[in-house]
């Protein structure tokens, strides 16, 4: 979201303390219990018992691709995780203050982030009731992420909302043997400065481990007063026994960010793309004047324990409880508001007012996930599933107004809220047929609940009951050929902004996937067709509500077909290449809009050809260069292809540079990094929508750069 809520520093202290001694707890225990299990059971990497539940390999029949913290780092400077994503296959991003600080967006395959399924560390993110990701809730995260896996199409069974255009799962950093410290200061064009401390204590007679990390980021965007004032932390104490992982982790961050969520009309682009309408008044003088606390405001904890446990040699679990709090406001200034709709009767014959108002989220979600793992022989096996509750309160206050009539400070205009349960259990299985032929299956059973009110039927109550199967063939023809085929089944609920703008229906995909893997010696290529075909699918109109959220309504028919390619080349020791791109026809068939027929069109936001590319260049060890290059074809903002509507195609190329310095003594590492965006200071738009007939674009910066400073020791 949107939203802030600071705890105090006592309360944080005391949470943390509270998980450590919790973990520390079960440490005990497990050192105990452990005595029992046979000294014959290895574990090497014990977190692999939690990525095998969210996390698919070479030898499942799905389309995905993985991004390293050695990768992340490279790039990492204090924008967002979808800009360090940007140059994965099918991937479109953008940033509302065009810099990528602050809010920033994410499509894959043309499915925008509310239908893309986001865990960390198999513990669902996707807000509950919007389905929304909203990562600047959660600044220089990519600072603790020790790996990201995206796979798109629906991908496999995991906890959280069903994907419908790609899950994106991330796993945080991993424990030290070795104690190590960390210093990040990095700066840039737009004012943009970043700052992280990180350090672990290594593993304590064998079995302990404390990290953790503190940012700030700052920047003044690249639209008018589109600034971000963002701080987060992350604390993760590990046990680590002969056969198990107890983790407890603390993470989270707070967010002050001036509203940059309007864009700007086709004339103001022309002259004037920095221009932002958010905040803009004219007072009691007739001055045009801008509201200098037009922010959103909003902070997100994250608790989380989890406990992974090698049973035997073929058995694993993995069980974990989590927590998020989340509460925080956005404020903004309102000319000539109605008394009436803010629950206020006229006076003095005033029946209107400028006024200033807060709209409040707070929520907690909460639950348990588990998995267990059964691999011998032939056979990998994962049953899993969650429990979760979400318990939302939306409200809103006046906190001053010009005539005041019978308010009274603290007042709230309205409460509503939302109670959304969700319960799953899947099961998924490898099974190798042949030496050459594998077997894939996966089941899943959903089970959610949403109530709600303040919505246009005012009073939800609706349960969805899902059940989706997979299955597929993996086929390795040699050593360097693999082929595969899979099938998905999908279904999706609507969001609190789909009840809002109607009786929307829940939506349901069939996807297919076929692919060819080759890798040998200097060459990987990954080529995959995919063919998605959806049942009332919730498309995006290219309208905005009120606050900002996009509206969707249900297509009856649509579909998408494509392909995409991906490919990493050593063309010498010192240059490698890593292209990609995606070919694609996205339609809506026999498209109503306003019980008007308007035929087959494509949908909105959904380029038919998306392309990057990385040459990197190493001239010596310590030292890479690359040169990054994206290019996203024309798409339209709404559903009946107006001109109007069309968002010219763009070709954007970044420069990056790292050098990394061991020296002998004091720091291990020193590390030197570069990054110029829009090196050819391309003046171009990756987003934005219509207000009727009429649009409205989010311009990004043109040339900018950020320089950073790593010491390690």
């Amino acid at each position: 979201m949107k939203t802030l809520f600071y705890f105090s520093k006592k309360q944080q202290e005391t949470r943390s303390k509270i998980m450590i001694s919790l973990l520390f707890l079960l440490a005990s225990f497990f050192s105990f219990s452990q005595e029992k299990v046979q000294d014959t059971v290895k574990v090497n990497q014990l977190d692999e018992v939690l990525v095998s539940a969210v996390r698919v390999t070479a030898k499942t029949p799905v389309s995905f691709s993985n991004l390293s913290k050695e990768e992340i780092k490279l790039r990492n400077l204090g924008q967002d995780i979808p800009v360090l994503m940007n140059y994965m296959p099918s991937v479109v991003t953008t940033s509302d203050a065009g810099n990528g600080v602050g809010y920033t967006g994410i499509r894959v395959r043309g499915s925008d982030a509310t239908r893309v399924n986001i865990t960390i560390n198999g513990i669902p993110y996707n807000d509950a009731e919007s389905s929304g990701t909203y990562w600047v809730n959660m600044p220089d995260f990519a600072s603790s992420v020790e790996s990201l896996q995206l796979q798109r199409g629906v991908g496999t069974s995991t906890n959280g909302a069903g994907a419908f255009g790609a899950s994106l799962n991330l796993l945080t950093d991993s424990y030290s043997k070795q104690s190590s410290g960390e210093i990040s200061n990095s700066a840039g064009s737009f004012n943009t400065r970043k700052s992280t401390v990180k350090f672990s204590t290594g593993l304590m007679n064998d079995h302990f481990e404390l990290a953790g990390r503190l940012s700030n980021i700052n920047s003044q965007g690249y639209i008018d007063r589109a600034s971000s004032d963002l701080k987060s932390y992350f604390l993760q104490g590990t046990y680590v026994g002969k056969t198990s992982i107890i983790k407890a982790l603390v993470f989270g961050g707070t967010e002050k960010t001036y509203q940059s969520w309007n864009g700007i009309d086709g004339e103001t682009l022309l002259d004037d793309r920095t221009f932002n309408s958010a905040g803009i008044f004219t007072d009691e003088f007739g001055v045009t004047r801008f509201y200098n606390n037009e922010t959103d405001n909003y902070q997100q904890d994250h608790f989380q324990l989890h406990w992974n446990e090698k049973v035997t040699a073929s058995w694993s679990i993995n069980t974990a409880l989590h927590y998020t709090k989340g509460k925080g406001y956005y404020e903004n200034y309102k000319e000539d508001a109605d008394f009436s709709d803010y629950g206020l009767t006229p006076v003095d014959g005033q029946t209107s007012t400028d006024l200033i108002r807060q709209k409040w989220l707070d929520n907690d979600f909460y639950g348990l996930t588990f998995s267990a793992n059964y691999k011998k022989n032939q056979l990998d096996l994962i049953i899993g599933g969650a429990g979760n509750k979400y318990e939302g309160d939306h409200f809103g206050k006046v906190i001053w107004a010009r005539f005041a009539s019978t308010s009274e400070l603290g007042d709230h205009y309205y409460d509503d809220y939302g109670v959304k349960t969700d319960r799953n259990i899947f099961a998924k299985a490898n099974y190798q047929l042949t030496e050459k032929w594998s077997l894939y299956g996966d089941l899943q059973y959903r089970l959610v609940n949403y109530k709600a009110n303040g919505v246009q039927a005012d009073f939800v109550n609706d349960t969805f009951r899902f059940f989706n199967p997979k299955a597929g063939l993996n086929y390795n023809l040699n050593t360097k050929n693999t082929f595969y085929f899979s099938y998905a089944k999908a279904h999706r609920e609507p969001n609190r902004t789909d009840y809002e703008g109607g009786n929307a229906k829940p939506e349901k995909l069939d996807d297919f996937e076929l692919g060819w893997r080759f890798a040998a010696g200097k060459a990987k290529i990954n080529t995959n067709i995919y063919y998605m075909a959806y049942k009332d699918q919730l498309i995006l109109t290219g309208n905005l509500d009120d606050v900002g959220n996009p509206i969707r309504s249900n297509s009856e028919k649509s579909y998408r077909l494509g392909l995409e390619v991906d490919a990493t080349y050593a063309l010498s020791n010192k240059f490698i290449i890593r292209p990609n791109f995606t070919i694609s026809q996205n339609k809506n068939v026999d498209l109503n809009v306003s019980n008007v027929h308007v035929g087959t069109k494509d949908i909105a936001y959904s380029p038919s050809v998306i392309a990057g590319n990385i040459l990197v260049y190493k001239p010596f060890e310590g030292m890479q260069v690359s040169w990054l290059s994206k290019f996203v074809g024309e798409q339209y903002m709404n559903n009946i292809e107006l001109p109007a509507a069309k968002l010219p195609d763009y070709f954007v190329n970044d420069f990056n540079i790292t050098y990394e310095i061991k020296p002998n003594s004091i720091f291990k590492s020193i590390v030197l990094t570069g990054l110029v965006n829009n090196v050819l200071d391309k003046q171009y738009v990756s987003n934005g929508y219509m207000w009727d007939v009429y649009p409205y674009y989010y311009p990004q910066a043109g040339i900018n750069f950020l320089a950073g400073l790593t010491l390690k020791f």
